[in-house]
């Protein structure tokens, strides 16, 4: 339902000479790492490419941290990402970052660069990882020189597709025998329709199939797996975690950062789904802390995972925590079926005559309305 997806380059040509040129030998007092973005996106979505998102949000903590970057995509040069939003704080922030654009707009080839010139390597996700990330033979090795020279391995998102068919010199796969996460099969079925039938194989069950220990948590909440110098992360509220377990794999001490809006949001529902926060609290959620909408989207998606009446009741929850703030009809009805399939009459009709109340002519409403 498109009502309910979550779903301006600004470029320095005076910088694109000095920033494409491959990264000289890291100092001993300044990190270095290589940010891998999927070079598989075309225009108007053609083709899925990376998730700015996730970009702006990790790129934000390695500068934040004194952490020297370069980008770099399969083929170099442009790259598009997937449809996001400008008006974030995070991307508009990165945005008019001259330097990190111009880096963005020219990326590095995998195959121009060298390990010895890096501490580490971050690969972020979006659904064009799914597509080149796994085929490019260039990256595979350059993954697994960090990780044998003794860096640290970060992706993710979808950006564990690039570690798949990475093989150490031993012949082992680099994920065997380690704590792995990345995007759930649960999360694609809800969340990746569009591109699904195209993947060459499904995240987690490649993962599992190479010998990784596969864990994660719930649908779209943060979930990071440390297994020494290889860090995985679920999905995109996961992005902040992510990075910043590759600066604490670096050495660095991480530096206290307020959460952004929507990270702080799906932080509240991990909260509440972990008996955290009871119900009261996430109904008097500020909209100046988090974002009631995001809170209302969550329960709309869980409540068709929820196989138990505690599940749907917390999908309930999320969803009139939301309601106000997203003002749709169709929300308004997933809670009337919410509250019937609870047994809870009373508080369904009163639902449907709010909507009817709204909208006379609205079928659904009506219909059900005739069954109570």
């Amino acid at each position: 339902m498109k009502q309910f997806k979550l779903c301006i380059l600004i470029v320095a040509t005076l910088l694109c000479a000095l920033v494409s040129r491959p990264a000289f030998a890291a100092a001993p007092d300044n990190k270095r790492i290589v940010m891998v973005l999927s070079g598989y996106g075309q225009p108007e979505q053609q083709a899925p490419g990376y998730e700015f998102d996730e970009f702006a949000k990790a790129y934000l903590i390695f500068q934040t941290h004194g952490i020297s970057v370069d980008i770099a995509s399969p083929q170099g040069g442009k790259i598009e990402a997937d449809k996001y939003d400008p008006a974030k704080a995070y991307n508009q922030q990165v945005l008019s970052d001259a330097a990190i654009m111009a880096k963005l707009n020219n990326t590095l080839s995998t195959a121009q660069l060298k390990a010895s010139d890096y501490h580490g390597i971050f690969i972020v996700g979006g659904k064009g990882a799914m597509f080149d990330l796994p085929k490019d033979a260039a990256l595979q090795q350059l993954i697994a020189d960090i990780y044998q020279q003794q860096g640290a391995v970060a992706a993710v998102c979808h950006g564990p597709a690039a570690l798949v068919n990475v093989k150490l010199a031993d012949g082992s796969y680099l994920v065997a025998n380690k704590a792995v996460n990345g995007f759930t099969n649960e999360e694609e079925r809800l969340f990746g329709k569009k591109w699904l039938a195209k993947f060459d194989f499904l995240l987690q069950d490649k993962l599992i199939e190479r010998g990784g220990r596969f864990e994660h948590s719930p649908m779209m909440l943060s979930h990071v797996a440390v297994d020494n110098r290889l860090i995985t992360g679920q999905n995109p509220a996961s992005t902040v975690a992510t990075a910043m377990a590759l600066v604490t794999s670096l050495a660095i001490t991480p530096q206290p950062m307020a959460p952004h809006k929507d990270d702080a949001t799906l932080a509240l529902v991990a909260e509440f789904l972990n008996g955290k926060v009871i119900a009261s609290q996430l109904l008097a959620a500020d909209a100046a802390q988090y974002q009631l909408e995001l809170l209302g989207m969550y329960g709309y998606y869980y409540v068709n995972t929820a196989n138990t009446t505690q599940e749907r009741q917390h999908a309930l929850t999320l969803m009139q925590a939301g309601q106000s703030a997203i003002n749709n009809l169709s929300l308004d009805m997933t809670i009337a079926q919410t509250q019937l399939k609870l047994g809870d009459k009373v508080a369904a009709r009163a639902t449907l005559q709010q909507i009817l109340a709204a909208k006379p002519d609205y079928a659904a409403a009506t219909a059900l309305l005739a069954t109570l």
